[in-house]
């Protein structure tokens, strides 16, 4: 499997520790890989703003946009809520 090395927050990090430590998952990577997937999935219904890309584009408002697009945070943390309501 490809290595690939990025930097997180260290918040970021104690969160990927803590689903690690109470069994959520089995290791940092599957935590990763995880969020990655969700992120595709929801990249690819369009759940997800390129804001980068949109804030740049002259006819949109950045207001509007963060209305209308969830952060990928926001969709993990209620996965990670339904998950747990169903365990």
């Amino acid at each position: 499997m490809p290595m690939v090395t990025v930097s997180i927050s260290p918040l970021q990090a104690a969160g990927i520790r803590a689903a690690v430590d109470t069994g959520t998952y089995a290791s940092s990577s599957e935590v990763v890989r995880e969020a990655l997937r969700m992120w595709d999935a929801a990249r690819k219904r369009g759940d997800i703003c390129d804001v980068p890309r949109a804030a740049n584009e002259p006819d949109n408002n950045p207001d509007d946009m963060a209305k209308s697009s969830r952060c990928v945070a926001d969709m993990f943390a209620d996965y990670e809520a339904e998950r747990r309501r169903h365990n």
